[in-house]
Protein backbone atom coordinates (compact mmCIF):
# COMPACT_ATOMS: atom_id res chain seq x y z
CA UNK A 1 0.00 0.00 0.00
CA UNK A 2 2.60 2.13 1.04
CA UNK A 3 4.30 1.69 -2.81
CA UNK A 4 0.84 3.26 -4.64
CA UNK A 5 1.14 6.55 -2.50
CA UNK A 6 2.76 9.26 -4.73
CA UNK A 7 6.04 10.53 -4.27
CA UNK A 8 6.34 14.12 -2.74
CA UNK A 9 7.24 17.01 -5.36
CA UNK A 10 10.99 17.79 -5.13
CA UNK A 11 11.12 21.20 -2.81
CA UNK A 12 11.79 24.27 -5.36
CA UNK A 13 15.39 25.39 -5.98
CA UNK A 14 16.01 28.46 -4.29
CA UNK A 15 15.93 31.42 -6.82
CA UNK A 16 19.36 32.60 -7.56
CA UNK A 17 20.06 36.29 -6.29
CA UNK A 18 21.96 38.63 -8.67
CA UNK A 19 24.62 40.44 -7.37
CA UNK A 20 24.32 43.49 -5.43
CA UNK A 21 24.74 46.71 -8.14
CA UNK A 22 26.31 50.01 -6.90
CA UNK A 23 23.58 52.45 -7.04
CA UNK A 24 24.35 55.04 -10.18
CA UNK A 25 25.61 58.18 -9.54
CA UNK A 26 23.23 60.84 -9.81
CA UNK A 27 23.34 62.19 -13.64
CA UNK A 28 25.40 65.47 -13.89
CA UNK A 29 22.91 68.39 -14.72
CA UNK A 30 23.57 69.74 -18.31
CA UNK A 31 24.14 73.38 -18.45
CA UNK A 32 21.35 75.39 -19.85
CA UNK A 33 21.35 75.10 -23.29
CA UNK A 34 22.25 77.79 -26.04
CA UNK A 35 19.57 77.72 -28.87
CA UNK A 36 19.51 79.73 -32.06
CA UNK A 37 17.79 83.22 -30.63
CA UNK A 38 20.40 82.59 -27.69
CA UNK A 39 23.45 82.34 -30.00
CA UNK A 40 21.92 85.89 -32.13
CA UNK A 41 21.13 87.23 -28.97
CA UNK A 42 24.66 86.26 -27.60
CA UNK A 43 26.36 87.14 -30.63
CA UNK A 44 24.83 90.63 -31.28
CA UNK A 45 25.40 92.32 -27.61
CA UNK A 46 28.67 90.86 -28.32
CA UNK A 47 29.23 92.72 -31.37
CA UNK A 48 28.11 96.13 -29.68
CA UNK A 49 30.76 95.05 -27.20
CA UNK A 50 33.49 95.06 -29.61
CA UNK A 51 32.49 98.52 -31.21
CA UNK A 52 32.05 100.05 -28.06
CA UNK A 53 35.60 99.18 -27.07
CA UNK A 54 37.45 99.42 -30.43
CA UNK A 55 35.63 102.49 -32.39
CA UNK A 56 38.55 104.62 -30.82
CA UNK A 57 41.12 103.16 -32.06
CA UNK A 58 39.36 103.12 -35.92
CA UNK A 59 38.66 107.48 -35.23
CA UNK A 60 40.89 110.84 -36.49
CA UNK A 61 42.23 113.28 -33.91
CA UNK A 62 39.58 114.80 -34.41
CA UNK A 63 36.40 112.79 -32.96
CA UNK A 64 35.72 113.09 -29.37
CA UNK A 65 37.14 110.01 -27.56
CA UNK A 66 35.80 110.36 -24.59
CA UNK A 67 33.89 106.97 -23.37
CA UNK A 68 32.21 109.28 -20.72
CA UNK A 69 30.42 110.36 -24.06
CA UNK A 70 29.27 106.94 -25.56
CA UNK A 71 28.89 105.35 -22.13
CA UNK A 72 24.84 106.29 -21.46
CA UNK A 73 24.26 105.49 -24.85
CA UNK A 74 26.06 102.01 -24.43
CA UNK A 75 23.85 101.43 -20.91
CA UNK A 76 21.14 101.99 -22.85
CA UNK A 77 21.60 99.74 -25.39
CA UNK A 78 22.93 96.99 -23.13
CA UNK A 79 20.24 96.78 -20.92
CA UNK A 80 17.49 95.72 -23.77
CA UNK A 81 20.31 93.38 -24.94
CA UNK A 82 20.39 91.51 -21.64
CA UNK A 83 16.65 90.90 -21.74
CA UNK A 84 16.96 89.48 -24.94
CA UNK A 85 19.69 87.39 -24.14
CA UNK A 86 17.42 86.07 -21.04
CA UNK A 87 14.07 85.85 -23.13
CA UNK A 88 16.02 84.06 -25.71
CA UNK A 89 17.34 81.61 -23.34
CA UNK A 90 14.18 81.23 -21.62
CA UNK A 91 12.98 80.51 -24.60
CA UNK A 92 15.08 78.06 -26.88
CA UNK A 93 15.89 75.98 -23.08
CA UNK A 94 12.34 75.87 -22.03
CA UNK A 95 12.97 77.51 -18.40
CA UNK A 96 10.82 78.85 -16.14
CA UNK A 97 10.75 81.47 -12.80
CA UNK A 98 12.90 79.37 -10.89
CA UNK A 99 16.11 79.83 -13.16
CA UNK A 100 15.44 83.28 -12.85
CA UNK A 101 15.10 83.22 -9.31
CA UNK A 102 18.68 81.69 -9.35
CA UNK A 103 20.50 83.74 -11.57
CA UNK A 104 18.83 86.91 -8.98
CA UNK A 105 20.43 84.91 -6.05
CA UNK A 106 23.55 83.88 -7.58
CA UNK A 107 24.11 88.06 -8.32
CA UNK A 108 22.99 89.37 -5.07
CA UNK A 109 25.70 86.76 -3.87
CA UNK A 110 28.30 88.22 -6.34
CA UNK A 111 27.63 91.81 -5.70
CA UNK A 112 28.35 90.91 -2.13
CA UNK A 113 31.50 89.40 -2.47
CA UNK A 114 32.67 92.00 -4.74
CA UNK A 115 32.92 94.99 -1.82
CA UNK A 116 35.15 92.15 0.06
CA UNK A 117 38.44 92.73 -1.53
CA UNK A 118 37.72 96.81 -1.80
CA UNK A 119 40.07 96.45 -4.84
CA UNK A 120 43.05 96.17 -2.85
CA UNK A 121 45.82 94.91 -5.15
CA UNK A 122 43.29 93.50 -7.45
CA UNK A 123 41.70 90.87 -4.79
CA UNK A 124 38.29 90.33 -5.53
CA UNK A 125 36.84 87.52 -4.61
CA UNK A 126 33.77 87.61 -7.09
CA UNK A 127 35.65 86.40 -9.95
CA UNK A 128 35.81 82.81 -8.77
CA UNK A 129 32.00 82.34 -8.10
CA UNK A 130 31.45 83.61 -11.88
CA UNK A 131 33.35 81.18 -13.31
CA UNK A 132 32.05 78.40 -11.51
CA UNK A 133 28.30 79.32 -12.17
CA UNK A 134 29.20 80.26 -15.32
CA UNK A 135 30.37 76.52 -15.91
CA UNK A 136 27.33 75.18 -14.20
CA UNK A 137 24.70 77.26 -15.55
CA UNK A 138 26.35 77.52 -19.40
CA UNK A 139 27.25 80.26 -21.39
CA UNK A 140 23.74 82.36 -22.02
CA UNK A 141 22.70 82.93 -18.47
CA UNK A 142 26.41 82.90 -17.51
CA UNK A 143 26.56 86.51 -19.27
CA UNK A 144 23.49 87.52 -17.91
CA UNK A 145 24.80 86.73 -14.67
CA UNK A 146 27.77 88.17 -14.72
CA UNK A 147 26.60 91.72 -16.80
CA UNK A 148 24.06 91.70 -13.76
CA UNK A 149 26.25 91.20 -10.95
CA UNK A 150 28.52 94.09 -11.79
CA UNK A 151 25.06 96.28 -12.30
CA UNK A 152 24.03 95.26 -8.59
CA UNK A 153 27.65 95.74 -7.14
CA UNK A 154 27.99 99.12 -9.01
CA UNK A 155 24.58 100.27 -7.24
CA UNK A 156 25.55 98.45 -4.07
CA UNK A 157 29.21 100.53 -3.48
CA UNK A 158 28.90 104.10 -5.55
CA UNK A 159 30.41 102.76 -8.24
CA UNK A 160 28.04 103.63 -11.06
CA UNK A 161 30.33 105.80 -13.59
CA UNK A 162 31.04 106.02 -17.23
CA UNK A 163 32.90 102.75 -16.45
CA UNK A 164 30.26 100.67 -15.62
CA UNK A 165 28.72 99.47 -18.79
CA UNK A 166 31.69 98.66 -20.25
CA UNK A 167 32.68 96.40 -16.49
CA UNK A 168 29.27 94.99 -17.16
CA UNK A 169 30.13 93.48 -20.92
CA UNK A 170 33.67 92.49 -19.75
CA UNK A 171 32.33 90.04 -16.70
CA UNK A 172 29.48 89.12 -19.29
CA UNK A 173 32.11 88.02 -21.53
CA UNK A 174 34.27 86.73 -18.60
CA UNK A 175 31.64 84.14 -17.06
CA UNK A 176 30.12 83.36 -20.64
CA UNK A 177 33.85 81.89 -21.62
CA UNK A 178 33.09 79.68 -18.25
CA UNK A 179 30.11 77.82 -19.36
CA UNK A 180 31.20 77.22 -22.82
CA UNK A 181 34.50 75.08 -21.63
CA UNK A 182 34.50 71.45 -22.61
CA UNK A 183 34.08 68.28 -20.81
CA UNK A 184 30.75 69.39 -18.41
CA UNK A 185 29.51 65.89 -18.99
CA UNK A 186 32.73 64.00 -18.26
CA UNK A 187 35.29 66.10 -16.61
CA UNK A 188 34.67 66.05 -12.81
CA UNK A 189 36.82 65.82 -9.79
CA UNK A 190 40.31 67.39 -9.48
CA UNK A 191 40.78 68.25 -13.68
CA UNK A 192 37.72 69.88 -13.27
CA UNK A 193 39.07 71.77 -10.66
CA UNK A 194 42.06 72.57 -12.46
CA UNK A 195 40.66 73.27 -15.92
CA UNK A 196 38.81 76.15 -14.21
CA UNK A 197 41.39 77.45 -11.70
CA UNK A 198 43.59 77.67 -15.60
CA UNK A 199 40.84 79.45 -17.37
CA UNK A 200 39.99 82.05 -14.11
CA UNK A 201 43.56 82.97 -14.02
CA UNK A 202 43.55 83.65 -17.99
CA UNK A 203 40.62 85.57 -17.92
CA UNK A 204 41.21 87.81 -15.01
CA UNK A 205 43.81 89.01 -17.20
CA UNK A 206 41.33 88.96 -20.24
CA UNK A 207 39.57 91.05 -17.80
CA UNK A 208 41.79 93.62 -17.12
CA UNK A 209 43.27 93.91 -20.81
CA UNK A 210 39.46 94.75 -21.84
CA UNK A 211 39.27 97.15 -19.22
CA UNK A 212 42.59 98.73 -19.84
CA UNK A 213 41.59 99.84 -23.53
CA UNK A 214 38.55 101.22 -22.29
CA UNK A 215 40.33 103.21 -19.82
CA UNK A 216 43.01 103.97 -22.04
CA UNK A 217 41.86 106.50 -24.78
CA UNK A 218 41.30 109.11 -21.76
CA UNK A 219 45.44 109.59 -21.81
CA UNK A 220 45.09 110.68 -25.31
CA UNK A 221 47.65 113.80 -26.20
CA UNK A 222 50.05 113.05 -23.40
CA UNK A 223 53.39 112.87 -24.67
CA UNK A 224 54.35 109.58 -23.28
CA UNK A 225 55.30 106.31 -24.96
CA UNK A 226 52.66 104.19 -23.37
CA UNK A 227 49.30 107.34 -24.64
CA UNK A 228 47.00 106.94 -27.18
CA UNK A 229 47.40 108.67 -30.08
CA UNK A 230 44.55 109.53 -32.22
CA UNK A 231 44.55 108.85 -36.06
CA UNK A 232 47.64 106.87 -35.62
CA UNK A 233 47.73 102.86 -37.51
CA UNK A 234 46.18 100.37 -35.40
CA UNK A 235 48.96 98.52 -35.27
CA UNK A 236 51.02 101.40 -33.71
CA UNK A 237 48.36 101.88 -31.21
CA UNK A 238 48.02 98.44 -30.29
CA UNK A 239 52.29 98.19 -29.60
CA UNK A 240 51.43 101.33 -27.41
CA UNK A 241 48.60 99.48 -25.33
CA UNK A 242 50.77 95.98 -25.11
CA UNK A 243 53.23 98.90 -23.13
CA UNK A 244 50.69 100.50 -20.97
CA UNK A 245 49.13 97.68 -20.23
CA UNK A 246 52.59 96.03 -19.14
CA UNK A 247 53.72 98.94 -16.96
CA UNK A 248 50.27 99.74 -14.86
CA UNK A 249 48.06 96.56 -15.01
CA UNK A 250 49.96 93.35 -14.63
CA UNK A 251 50.60 93.24 -10.72
CA UNK A 252 46.83 94.45 -10.44
CA UNK A 253 45.83 91.24 -12.80
CA UNK A 254 48.11 89.13 -10.99
CA UNK A 255 46.54 89.27 -7.64
CA UNK A 256 42.89 89.09 -9.51
CA UNK A 257 44.74 85.54 -11.16
CA UNK A 258 45.71 84.26 -8.40
CA UNK A 259 42.68 84.92 -5.76
CA UNK A 260 40.75 83.20 -7.74
CA UNK A 261 42.81 80.21 -8.77
CA UNK A 262 43.26 79.44 -4.52
CA UNK A 263 39.58 79.89 -4.05
CA UNK A 264 38.67 77.80 -6.80
CA UNK A 265 40.71 75.08 -5.94
CA UNK A 266 39.69 75.60 -2.20
CA UNK A 267 36.40 76.21 -2.18
CA UNK A 268 35.38 75.14 -5.47
CA UNK A 269 34.82 71.64 -4.78
CA UNK A 270 31.77 72.46 -2.34
CA UNK A 271 30.20 75.21 -4.17
CA UNK A 272 30.00 73.47 -7.70
CA UNK A 273 28.31 70.24 -5.47
CA UNK A 274 25.81 72.46 -4.16
CA UNK A 275 25.61 74.58 -7.24
CA UNK A 276 24.70 71.15 -9.53
CA UNK A 277 22.30 69.87 -6.79
CA UNK A 278 20.44 73.04 -7.08
CA UNK A 279 20.35 72.91 -10.56
CA UNK A 280 19.48 69.02 -10.73
CA UNK A 281 16.16 69.95 -8.28
CA UNK A 282 14.87 73.20 -10.26
CA UNK A 283 15.28 70.74 -13.06
CA UNK A 284 16.21 73.10 -15.47
CA UNK A 285 16.67 70.85 -18.43
CA UNK A 286 13.59 68.60 -17.87
CA UNK A 287 11.12 68.44 -20.56
CA UNK A 288 7.52 69.21 -19.47
CA UNK A 289 4.82 66.63 -20.28
CA UNK A 290 1.36 67.57 -19.71
CA UNK A 291 -1.05 63.93 -19.50
CA UNK A 292 -4.81 63.97 -20.07
CA UNK A 293 -6.02 61.90 -17.13
CA UNK A 294 -9.84 62.80 -17.92
CA UNK A 295 -9.87 59.35 -19.48
CA UNK A 296 -8.76 57.84 -16.37
CA UNK A 297 -10.69 59.44 -14.14
CA UNK A 298 -14.29 57.05 -12.77
CA UNK A 299 -16.89 60.21 -13.66
CA UNK A 300 -14.96 61.31 -17.22
CA UNK A 301 -17.39 60.86 -19.74
CA UNK A 302 -16.39 57.12 -21.83
CA UNK A 303 -14.91 55.49 -18.70
CA UNK A 304 -15.82 52.07 -17.88
CA UNK A 305 -18.10 52.11 -14.86
CA UNK A 306 -17.94 49.77 -12.27
CA UNK A 307 -21.43 47.87 -11.15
Amino acid sequence: MNQDRPLPAPAPAPPRRSPARAPRAPRAPRPVRLGPRSVAALALVSAVGVMAFGWPLLADSAAGLAHSRDAPWLFAALLPLLVAVVVATIADAGLDAKAVAMLGVLAAVGAALRPLGAGTAGLEPMFFLMVLSGRVLGPGFGFVLGSVTIFASALLTGGVGPWMPFQMLAMGWFTMGAGLLPGWQRLRGRAELVLLAVYGAAASFFYGTVMNLQGWTYLAGLSTGVSFVPGDPVHENLVRFLAYCLATSVGWDLGRAVLTVVLTLTVGPALLKALRRATRRAAFAAPVAFEDVRADAPDAPGAPQER
